[in-house]
C-alpha cells in the first residue's frame, strides 16, 4: 500500500527536534514538495524560503545535478565500509573540499552533521596536544551565546543557556569567554561593527586564570548564526588568532553556517582574512541534501598523529557513516553547482541589495537592531514584557500563513535565503516581513 505522505494519519509517534510539538500537532505545517527557491505546502501553496531550510540549502532545493549524482551512486555503490576500506568519491571530494578552502588547511575528517564536526574537532585538539607530548592541555574555551551543536562537547563549548541547562555538569575544564553582542555601541550596524574587538582580550584572562599550558583550544564562530547573527567586531578574530598563537592554543572556527558561500566566499576565514587551525563544516556541504560533515585541518595538526608504526590506527575516532558514498556523490555535485552557477560569487554581489532591503525595516514597528553579513540578516524585536519569545513566533506564524518561511531565535528573526534569490525574491521576501510586523501587537 502507498504512503500517502501528504497526509499522514497521526502525528503522535515523532518527536520532534527544537519544535514546540504540542503547538505544531494541533495545526501542522506540513511540507510536500520543493523546488529552487520554494517549498509546497500540504494544501498546495507556495512557500518562499527565507531560510535555506536550516542554513544548509544554500543552492536551492531540488537541483537536478544533486539528484542524479545521488540516484547514480545509489545504483552503483550504496555503501562502503569507512575503516580500512575506501572509495573514490571520498578522495574526490575531500580535495575538492580543500580546493576552494583558505590556504594552510590540507585535511578533511569526514563526519555525519555539524554536531558530529564539532565533536571530532574538540577531540582532535586534546589528542593533538598529548601526541604533542603536551597532555596537560585539556581545557576547551567556548564562547557566550555560541552554538556548536546538540552534543555534550558542542553544548558544553557553546553559550546558549537553554542548550545546557536540562543536561546536568556537561564537560568539566570548560570556560567561555563573552559574546560579542553590544547593542548599546553597535545598534544597526551593516556588516562588521566598529566596537567591541576589546572583548577578545578576556581570552589573556582565561588564559592568566588557568596557565597556557593547561588549555587545548578556542572554539568560536567566526559569525554566530544560531544565536540570532552576531557579527565579529572589526578585528576581534584577529586578536583571538594573536593570542591563541601566542599561547601555543589550537584555534577551532565553526564554519557549519557560513561554510559553501554564504557570506560571499567559499569560507568565512576568507571573508575576514583569519586562518584557524581548524574548521568544522556541513550544511551547505552537501546543500541540505543528505547529511555530511567535514573538519578541515591543517598540516601541523593531521602530521602530528602520523607517527608510529605505519601499520597502526593513528586516531581511533571515527563514524559507520564518514565518507558515505552517496553523501560524498551528493557533495560532489554540489561544489559543482556551486562553482557552474557562480553562487559563491553571486551572493557577494546580491549582498549589498540584501543589506539595504533588510535595513529598510528600520522604524518598523517592534524593531529594536537590524544586522546583516553576506547573505545574512536578523531582525531582533522588542520583546513582550513577560512571554520572552513570543512575540517573534507569531510573526514565524504569520510570515508562514503569507507565504514566506523565516525563522526565529529568542526574539530575533533570523534569514539565510538560498543563494540563488532574486532581486525581486529579495523584494518580496522583506517586503512580506514588515507587512507582518506591522501587524504585530
Amino acid at each position: 500500500m502507498a504512503l500517502d505522505r501528504k497526509t499522514p494519519n497521526d502525528l503522535n509517534a515523532f518527536w520532534m527536534p527544537f519544535t514546540a510539538n504540542r503547538q505544531f500537532k494541533k495545526a501542522p505545517r506540513m511540507f510536500v514538495g520543493a523546488k529552487d527557491m520554494h517549498y509546497t505546502t500540504a494544501d498546495g501553496r507556495q512557500v518562499l524560503d527565507g531560510t535555506a531550510g536550516l542554513w544548509c540549502c544554500n543552492a536551492g532545493h531540488c537541483r537536478p545535478k544533486i539528484s542524479e549524482a545521488i540516484a547514480k551512486q545509489a545504483a552503483e555503490l550504496d555503501y562502503a565500509p569507512a575503516f580500512q576500506m575506501g572509495h573514490p568519491a571520498a578522495f574526490e571530494l575531500a580535495n575538492r573540499i580543500i580546493d576552494i578552502a583558505p590556504k594552510g588547511m590540507e585535511h578533511v575528517f569526514y563526519t555525519n552533521s555539524g554536531s558530529e564536526s564539532v565533536e571530532t574537532a574538540l577531540k582532535l585538539a586534546i589528542a593533538y596536544h598529548r601526541a604533542r607530548g603536551e597532555g596537560a592541555r585539556t581545557r576547551l574555551i567556548g564562547r557566550e551565546r555560541g552554538y556548536h551543536g546538540v552534543n555534550f562537547g558542542g553544548i558544553s563549548v557553546g553559550g546558549i543557556v537553554t542548550n545546557r541547562k536540562m543536561f546536568g555538569s556537561l564537560l568539566t575544564g570548560v570556560d567561555h569567554m563573552p559574546h560579542t553582542h553590544l547593542p548599546a555601541l553597535n545598534a544597526f550596524s551593516k556588516g562588521q561593527p566598529e566596537h567591541g574587538a576589546n572583548l577578545a582580550d578576556e581570552l589573556e584572562r582565561i588564559v592568566t586564570l588557568h596557565g597556557a599550558e593547561t588549555i587545548a583550544a578556542v572554539i568560536v564562530e567566526p559569525m554566530a548564526g544560531s544565536t540570532g547573527v552576531l557579527l565579529p567586531p572589526k578585528g576581534y578574530l584577529q586578536k583571538l588568532r594573536e593570542i591563541t598563537k601566542k599561547h601555543g592554543i589550537l584555534l577551532i572556527f565553526d564554519e557549519v553556517i557560513t561554510g559553501f558561500g554564504r557570506l560571499g566566499s567559499a569560507f568565512a576565514v576568507q571573508h575576514y582574512d583569519v586562518l584557524p587551525d581548524m574548521m568544522t563544516t556541513a550544511k551547505g556541504l552537501t546543500n541540505g541534501v543528505i547529511p555530511m560533515g567535514a573538519v578541515l585541518t591543517t598540516a601541523a595538526v593531521h602530521d602530528a598523529f602520523m607517527q608510529g608504526p605505519e601499520h597502526m590506527i593513528e586516531l581511533f575516532h571515527g563514524y559507520t557513516y564518514s565518507g558515505n558514498p552517496i553523501a560524498a556523490a551528493a557533495g560532489i555535485a554540489t561544489l559543482e553547482t556551486y562553482k557552474e552557477e557562480g553562487l559563491f560569487e553571486r551572493c557577494a554581489e546580491l549582498a549589498p541589495y540584501w543589506q539595504e532591503a533588510l535595513h529598510s525595516l528600520r522604524g518598523t514597528r517592534h524593531v529594536i537592531d537590524i544586522r546583516n553579513e553576506g547573505l545574512i540578516g536578523a531582525v531582533e524585536l522588542e520583546p513582550i514584557a513577560g512571554e520572552p519569545t513570543k512575540r517573534a513566533f507569531t510573526a514565524f506564524l504569520k510570515a508562514y500563513e503569507k507565504g514566506i518561511l523565516i525563522r526565529t531565535t529568542g526574539d530575533i528573526i533570523a534569514m539565510s535565503p538560498p543563494l540563488i534569490i532574486s532581486k525581486a525574491q529579495i523584494d518580496e521576501l522583506i517586503g512580506t516581513l514588515k507587512s507582518v510586523l506591522e501587524t504585530l501587537d
